[in-house]
């Protein structure tokens, strides 16, 4: 017969360094979901906030936007602390048509414009036609916007409105403040490599490539925008601030 050995049944004892280990995976954790913010802030998305008309009609005044900051790698704006080395991490160049955050080149103000070239395109105006390598970017009259003071005229301004559509297919909107605008004719640039051409979709109103701005570096890049997620109309004659809860979520194109 066989003879089985009786055991004592009682609280299982783990080795010490299982409990310390235990200890350690939720400390970890806990230090990773206090942190999550600033590591989504830092890798992932940072919060901007436009302050100015120079994007309109994409963007508005008041309109608070999500910038991706992995979509182009990660590069020395793109880190909470500026270090002095260039170069990307991971890195991707913008294509025609995206709207990116980039750094100016005070190392200080952020700006936020739509890329319409990139190295090696000749980029012109011409009566107010956007020109890409000497071909006119097909454009397409839209209504026009009224009450938007996108240019300064208050709100009974009358606005006219295009579509443009880039050679890659990129498709967005614009605005025309005035004919012969002062940047409505503008001399030829050729994009160096490793730098874009900007503009800003307001264009009698913006400040971007055509002007002192000139081309931004892909190095300086913070983001791409990629979504509205918050946006108040500023107040006017006395009148509140206005929630705008039908840009809220848009996608940013």
């Amino acid at each position: 017969m066989a003879i089985l050995e009786a055991r004592a049944i009682g609280p299982r004892r783990e080795p010490w360094w299982a409990i310390a280990g235990i200890f350690t995976a939720g400390f970890v954790l806990l230090c990773l979901l206090l942190a999550s913010p600033v590591l989504i802030r830092t890798f992932l998305y940072q919060p901007f906030n436009i302050p100015a008309r120079s994007m309109m009609p994409t963007l508005l005044t008041g309109d608070y936007v999500f910038v991706s900051k992995y979509a182009y790698g990660w590069g020395r704006y793109t880190w909470p602390l500026t270090p002095p080395a260039a170069g990307r991490v991971w890195g991707r160049e913008p294509a025609p048509g995206d709207v990116v955050v980039f750094r100016a080149k005070d190392g200080k103000t952020d700006f936020i414009k739509r890329v319409v070239g990139v190295g090696g395109d000749r980029v012109q105006m011409k009566e107010g036609i956007l020109f890409i390598n000497d071909k006119a970017v097909p454009r397409e009259r839209l209504q026009d916007v009224v009450g938007t003071d996108a240019c300064g005229g208050g709100a009974t301004e009358r606005v006219k409105r295009w579509r443009e559509i880039l050679p890659n297919g990129a498709s967005y909107e614009t605005l025309d403040c005035v004919d012969h605008g002062y940047f409505d004719n503008t001399s030829a640039y050729v994009v160096p490599p490793g730098h874009l051409f900007m503009l800003g979709d307001n264009r009698d109103n913006s400040t971007d490539s055509r002007a002192a701005m000139g081309f931004i570096p892909v190095e300086d890049v913070i983001g791409r925008a990629a979504m509205i997620f918050f946006s108040a109309a500023e107040a006017k004659q006395g009148q509140p601030s206005r929630l705008r809860t039908d840009r809220i979520g848009t996608t940013v194109r």
